[in-house]
């Protein structure tokens, strides 16, 4: 495996790993993790109607989008949609609000987001930047146009809102930035740079090295400040595993803000620095697909798969 290929594959699994580990915790009060791991590490564990290892809606919606892109060999933009339809009618154990709402709404991929916006004018959620590791994974080797542009147009399936499509846009640069071996922290700026100007201030504001969450203006289920504490997790850690305690201590939605975390700490330090002892029980199914049980092994092999994309 390369250093390229082992940051690859670090996002994907990092970004499951921190969706497993948060969700136990969702929505409670901040510190929960610590508290419960006062002297170690921390430990995969089941709550919040989550087996132990089981990855979220988060993981679910990553790997529907991996498979299309894989199997269409490129951007599909219905077939994901379709993908995600049919995953939603399936009854899956979680779901976002929005996202369901859009999906089981019987409109066509290329309005159904968008009459959703214009009707509640709120879609500025983080459900599509909780699904975008393999899309970055996917995309980072086409550069930074391609990659932005491939956050965008994905994540507009489901959120009408620009700031939503900015925010997955974002995160796709910083994952292509750290697997070329770059830190993803010293090209905000530059990143900031490509931010349509409507949402570029409120990003800079988040992504800024003296941003704190507890300075967030709306809770972290919102896509800015999401995006904000998973940048300040790694900006204020020096570790994987790290990274993901810090994440999970703030509270809220911490399945999703773990994930995004998990993603760019593990393009960040790799495969080799996620700990076996959250891979090896990690899993999750596909409701309305063929019922298997994805684990490590599989989601390695989609990995490997992603990356040979042309």
């Amino acid at each position: 495996m390369t250093a390229w290929s082992g940051r690859a594959a670090g996002a994907v699994l990092g970004a499951a790993v921190g969706d497993a580990l948060g969700a136990p915790y969702e929505f409670g009060p901040a510190g929960a993790f610590s508290a419960r791991f006062p002297d170690a590490p921390g430990e995969l564990v089941a709550g919040g109607g989550w087996d132990r290892g089981e990855a979220t809606d988060d993981t679910q919606m990553a790997v529907l989008v991996a498979e299309s892109l894989v199997e269409r060999g490129g951007l599909d933009l219905p077939d994901i949609f379709d993908r995600f339809r049919r995953w939603a009618a399936a009854d899956p154990k979680d779901i976002g609000i929005q996202t369901e709402s859009v999906l089981t709404s019987g409109l066509p991929w290329d309005l159904a987001a968008a009459v959703h916006f214009n009707t509640t004018l709120r879609a500025a959620g983080n459900g599509a930047l909780m699904r975008a590791s393999t899309s970055a994974v996917a995309f980072a080797r086409a550069g930074r146009q391609a990659t932005m542009d491939a956050g965008r147009r994905i994540t507009a399936l489901t959120h009408g809102d620009r700031a939503a499509w900015e925010g997955t846009a974002i995160f796709h640069e910083l994952v292509r930035l750290a697997l070329d071996g770059a830190d993803p922290l010293d090209g905000i700026p530059e990143v900031l740079a490509h931010v349509d100007p409507e949402s570029r201030e409120r990003y800079a504001t988040v992504l800024a090295p003296d941003w704190h969450p507890d300075r967030a203006t709306e809770a972290n289920g919102a896509v800015w400040p999401c995006l904000g504490s998973a940048v300040w997790a790694l900006r204020t850690t020096d570790g994987f595993e790290a990274a993901l305690r810090a994440a999970i201590d703030l509270g809220g939605d911490t399945d999703t803000v773990a994930a995004v975390t998990g993603g760019l700490a593990g393009a960040r330090y790799g495969l080799a620095a996620v700990p076996e002892r959250w891979t090896e029980p990690l899993h999750l199914t596909l409701p309305g697909f063929d019922g298997r049980v994805w684990r490590t092994a599989e989601l390695l092999d989609l990995v490997g798969r992603l990356t040979s994309i042309r």
